[in-house]
């Protein structure tokens, strides 16, 4: 998917702000004016500009819990006159597109858009270009369109370390290497690499995939139908693990395996995102696994793409390190590696400021963060 690349490294995870900025309201408007009037001049931090982000949804809760409001942290710090019109499209494309056109109208300088269907938010980057208005693709790579820059994770090295880490506990468990794969959203771009890791992985370490699903929004109610489905299926016993692709999803295969009486304990689970909830079941032993994606500096890196862009400055010098190719171009682009976080090294989401003790352990696991040894003092 990269296709140059230099080993440059970028500054270190960037620590989480307290508290999302603005309101969580669809979208948050501005004075209405063309989106290529040039951006006042303000007095610290260059020129005051408007900076539009646009999120895909709401049901996995990075979004409004640590994207959103990093991203406007960061933009705070580098521009404090400038103001971001926030918009999250609840997993609709077409809305996405109304958000995106109304950010042009109240005068955004820049799009900065995790898109909700990667294929269709190519007609919004191709009617911002039509209004010399540059584009960040965040997170998801938009297709077969004129972008500015991608800033993002390797998608299918998530795939491997999922797969990796799954067969491993299968290895380990000797009970046999039967599981059911648990897949993204079609619509969003990084689905596919994420599966082709997965696959490459566990086909490596002779595992086998008795039932597969690609979930739709990535919705957590549906992953928890699919995997009642693949219990009713295959049954009780012909599993003994199971693959998803993120957190939300895991939640949703774990609440199916105990309403089946299945200890999901024993039936290892991956997921992705280090979302508090998946954080818990890791600890209690109801999840193997998370991946880590360093949502705050992919966040923080975006804003550092988009303030200057926003200014008319073009697009700064050292921090993209490579292009991808989207079918529309090369799109210069930052991809930052990912962790994959277990019982025995969860503790790096805390030294990285994603999360806290005190979210973490709370109710009935605080007697597993005790065992950890992540008890607050």
């Amino acid at each position: 998917m990269l296709k140059t690349w230099t080993a440059a490294a970028l500054v270190g995870a960037l620590a989480l702000g307290a508290a999302a900025c603005g309101s969580d309201d669809d979208s948050s408007t501005g004075t209405a004016a063309s989106g290529s009037t040039a951006a006042a001049t303000s007095d610290s931090g260059g020129k005051a500009a408007k900076i539009a982000l646009l999120l895909p949804e709401n049901k996995t809760a990075r979004y409004e819990h640590q994207d959103k409001p990093s991203f406007e942290k960061k933009v705070k710090e580098l521009c404090p006159d400038c103001e971001v019109l926030y918009s999250n499209a609840n997993q609709d494309a077409a809305k996405q597109q109304q958000q995106a056109e109304q950010a042009i109208t109240n005068g955004a300088n820049v799009l900065v858009i995790d898109a909700v269907d990667v294929a269709a938010a190519a007609a919004i980057a191709n009617n911002a270009k039509q209004h010399d208005i540059p584009v960040v693709s965040y997170a998801r790579l938009i297709s077969d369109a004129p972008l500015d820059a991608y800033v993002s994770i390797d998608p299918y090295k998530v795939g491997v370390q999922q797969g990796e880490a799954l067969a491993a506990a299968l290895d380990a468990q000797g009970a046999g290497k039967n599981v059911v794969m648990i897949n993204g959203s079609p619509t969003d771009s990084n689905s596919a690499p994420y599966k082709k890791g997965a696959h490459d992985a566990l086909e490596e370490a002779g595992v086998k995939v008795v039932k597969e699903y690609d979930t739709p929004d990535w919705s957590p109610d549906k992953a928890q139908t699919e995997m009642e489905q693949a219990i009713t299926s295959v049954g009780k016993d012909g599993f003994q693990g199971v693959y998803s692709a993120n957190d939300g999803m895991a939640g949703g295969a774990i609440a199916a395996m105990k309403s089946a009486g299945i200890n999901p304990a024993d039936r290892p689970t991956t997921g992705q995102d280090a979302e508090i909830a998946a954080l818990q079941r890791i600890l209690a032993g109801e999840q193997l696994m998370t991946v880590y994606q360093p949502i705050n500096q992919i966040a923080a890196t975006a804003a550092e793409l988009a303030v200057p862009l926003a200014q008319g400055q073009g697009l700064p010098e050292g921090i993209t390190t490579g292009t991808t190719d989207n079918g529309g171009g090369e799109v210069p682009s930052v991809l930052l590696d990912t962790i994959a976080i277990t019982k025995d090294n969860i503790d790096v989401v805390i030294d990285e400021g994603f999360a806290t003790v005190d979210q973490i352990c709370t109710g009935p696991y605080k007697k597993f963060c005790d065992e950890a040894g992540l008890s607050s003092s």
